[in-house]
């Protein structure tokens, strides 16, 4: 088991993180402003979530649902949560219904799973939930996500038929070790110019969420506007109670 945090590390983490974040996006010529941090909190108390939280962060991400759940009516209701990575279709319902409050779904990687989520937030006339489209760029047989070919047919699907869901953007996991090649993000900002070619959408209204602990700065430097990151503001993670999505 993870050894558990010392109070007030993971707010020194998280404002370290954010000055290389501002430090990356100047390199970039990007207004800091314009990257999102999500803090990744998967495996983590909700205390260690609410320290940083009183610092003043408001964006968290989680990936397992039934831990998700559980989590999110213990804190605040201003928090901004994103769910990251692949989701059974018959977990959509409990965890609309469980995390009112989700604000972005980053990981749709075919139509069954849209047709599903457009059909939840209608049942529950809860307002459009935004969507990142998730492409395997490294073409790892294990790694969720679309073919980078399959792309723009899945963000039309996204935007044109799906009437409760917002297409917002693309995302991409990275390698096993939390870090991407260079390779993996340009495939991505290819992607976004043939869907917004196709979509007729100008780029900077299609997110690309890119970059994770290891390689978020790279990740900015090349395009990205949504970083997750999360051992590196919360510590080693602690997989013993691992649940499947």
């Amino acid at each position: 088991m993870a050894a558990p945090a010392v109070k007030g590390v993971a707010v020194t983490a998280l404002r370290t993180v954010l000055v290389r974040v501002r430090q990356a996006a100047e390199r970039a010529g990007t207004q800091p402003e314009r990257v999102r941090v999500v803090a990744v909190s998967k495996t983590k108390p909700e205390s260690l979530i609410r320290q940083v939280y009183d610092a003043g962060h408001r964006c968290f991400g989680e990936n397992y649902v039934q831990e998700f759940v559980q989590k999110a009516p213990q804190l605040p209701e201003d928090i901004e949560w994103h769910f990251i990575g692949h989701l059974q279709s018959n977990k959509v319902k409990t965890l609309l219904d469980g995390v009112p409050n989700l604000a972005f779904f980053e990981g749709v990687d075919n139509e069954k799973i849209a047709n599903h989520l457009d059909r939840a937030v209608s049942s529950l006339g809860r307002n459009p939930l935004k969507i990142f489209v998730q492409v395997n760029t490294s073409g790892e047989a294990s790694k969720s996500g679309i073919d980078p070919s399959g792309c723009v047919r899945l963000a039309e699907h996204v935007k044109l038929r799906c009437p409760h869901l917002e297409f917002s953007g693309l995302m991409t996991i990275g390698m096993p070790d939390y870090t991407s090649t260079p390779e993996n993000f340009r495939t991505l900002s290819n992607c976004r110019a043939e869907v917004c070619r196709a979509l007729g959408m100008e780029e900077d209204q299609c997110e690309l969420s890119m970059g994770m602990s290891g390689d978020f700065e790279q990740a900015i430097e090349m395009g990205s506007t949504n970083v997750r990151v999360g051992s590196t503001i919360f510590g080693p993670r602690d997989y013993s109670k691992k649940q499947s999505n």
